[in-house]
């Protein structure tokens, strides 16, 4: 019963920078790969940050490597993304997911392997 909550979306200009945080409930997230998505009106869901277990991140999107971070504060209980120097192609919906460790090889950035998500905060970046 993993229960997740985005927040710090918002409008900002070209630019900026914002920190989403997903708060995670119900039960330690500690056990979970926890990844960070977003999805634009009429676009595919977009893997862009995962962080496992241990810690170790992978940067899914080209588009967004070397100015998102992700990371997490198991202590907490929360996922962030620290998102700098963004731009309006940057704007959607961002989704923060969580899945257990799978037994079979796995492409971690990819939307299908996720089963919990939360509601989503909107991102809109002004040019």
């Amino acid at each position: 019963q993993l229960q997740l909550v985005e927040s710090g979306g918002g409008s900002v200009q070209a630019g900026g920078s914002l920190r989403l945080s997903c708060a995670a409930s119900g039960v330690t997230s500690s056990g979970y790969f926890l990844g960070w998505f977003r999805q634009a009106p009429g676009k595919e869901r977009e893997g862009l940050a995962i962080i496992n277990t241990v810690g170790t991140t992978t940067y899914c999107a080209d588009s967004v490597k070397g100015r998102f971070t992700i990371s997490r504060d198991n202590a907490k209980n929360t996922l962030y993304l620290q998102m700098n120097s963004l731009k309006p192609e940057d704007t959607a919906m961002y989704y923060c997911a969580a899945r257990r460790p799978l037994v079979f090889s796995d492409d971690r950035c990819a939307a299908g392997q996720y089963n919990y998500w939360g509601q989503g905060t909107q991102v809109t970046v002004s040019s």
